[in-house]
């Protein structure tokens, strides 16, 4: 059993927010949303939930028509990038105002909030209000208010955005283990490439509203249905050119000769879009690397990564490598590209060869 969209279409007025979507989340799973700001992520959400009802289509929640059907009336929980925590009620107090809500027994609502803020680590600051909280563990609380519903569907949307990055990374590794087993279906949207490869499940990716595609996350990542797909799943964004292939080698330009690498190997020749993830750009010659040289346009020191900007052949291309590289702004640097890391699509965007391995 599932949830399942067909044909589900969102207007407002003369503009279509979300374009004709089947979707079909299964029982039991963690699913992704990943797409940028404004690409339809919320909206989706907030049908799936029933805080909006589609213009067109119908959406089926294990085996019945839930249009119409008010959200008062589904057992789904949300929890937003800014978390909502009561301010004058206790963590414990929280937790259990669902449950209140829905006239549960006191000894069970005990029972089911303790057992919930066990998981979540929340044990030692039941007594304590909102404000006497850190980021994380108010967003814990938020989370834990979600859970201790037993919600047949949790939606999550970009919980983590506004916290810093180490409770970002603490939460990171938790919350996959927090929606582990039973039959919910857990839906999180992100902007962020990394989150969904860190949460694996499955993606689903959104460009201007409409799913581009939707699989397991590694097989979306790894072989992207088309260049869009691509793009989104790429952070920073892909690189890409229009580029020739003739016998073994992909020609960029007039000037700019690369091997075809066995991803083009039984490519015929013809003209196509080359894609190529940063990371498969390197300042270290390894096995399989073909030079290029390019002037540099930006150089980024982040930690313990080396992000440079060069123009090849009148396009910005970014490189992304482990370790410190440092790289003059305006002088030639000799970069490495991995092409048996490489894409490629028609010039209409559609993959036809290829698939990252890294």
């Amino acid at each position: 059993m599932a949830l399942e969209l067909r044909n589900v279409t969102y207007r407002v007025g003369a503009d279509l927010h979300i374009g004709e979507t089947n979707l079909v989340l299964a029982d039991g799973t963690f699913n992704i949303l990943l797409g940028p700001t404004l690409a339809g992520k919320t909206t989706l959400m907030q049908l799936m939930a029933g805080l909006i009802e589609p213009t067109t289509g119908d959406l089926i929640f294990r085996g019945k028509s839930v249009r119409g059907v008010p959200v008062q009336k589904r057992n789904v929980a949300m929890v937003y990038q800014q978390f909502i925590n009561y301010p004058n009620f206790t963590v414990f107090e929280n937790i259990a105002s669902p449950l209140r809500v829905a006239g549960m027994p006191a000894d069970q609502i005990r029972e089911r909030v303790m057992s919930t803020a066990a998981l979540l680590r929340l044990t030692p600051m039941l007594e304590r209000r909102p404000g006497e909280l850190s980021g994380g563990q108010q967003q814990r609380t938020a989370i834990a208010r979600a859970l201790v519903k037993d919600s047949d569907l949790i939606l999550l949307d970009e919980p983590l955005a506004n916290l810093d990055y180490k409770l970002r990374e603490e939460l990171r590794d938790e919350l996959p283990r927090f929606f582990e087993g039973g039959k919910r279906i857990v839906v999180y949207a992100t902007t962020e490439p990394t989150e969904a490869l860190l949460f694996g499940g499955n993606t689903a990716t959104l460009h201007e509203g409409r799913i581009t595609q939707f699989g397991p996350t590694e097989e979306t990542y790894r072989q992207p249905s088309d260049l869009v797909t691509a793009e989104v799943f790429s952070d920073p964004p892909i690189n890409t050119a229009p580029v020739a292939k003739r016998g073994g080698d992909i020609l960029i330009g007039s000037a700019i000769r690369l091997p075809a690498g066995k991803n083009a190997a039984a490519l015929r020749d013809g003209d196509y879009t080359l894609g190529i993830r940063p990371h498969h750009i390197s300042p270290v010659a390894r096995d399989g690397g073909a030079p290029v040289e390019g002037r540099v346009i930006v150089a980024e020191l982040s930690g313990s990564e080396s992000v440079v900007h060069f123009d090849l052949d009148g396009r910005t291309w970014v490189s992304q490598s482990h370790g410190i590289h440092p790289f003059e702004v305006g002088s030639m640097a000799r970069l490495y590209v991995d092409m048996d890391q490489s894409f490629f699509f028609d010039r209409g965007g559609r993959f036809v060869a290829g698939g990252g391995y890294g």
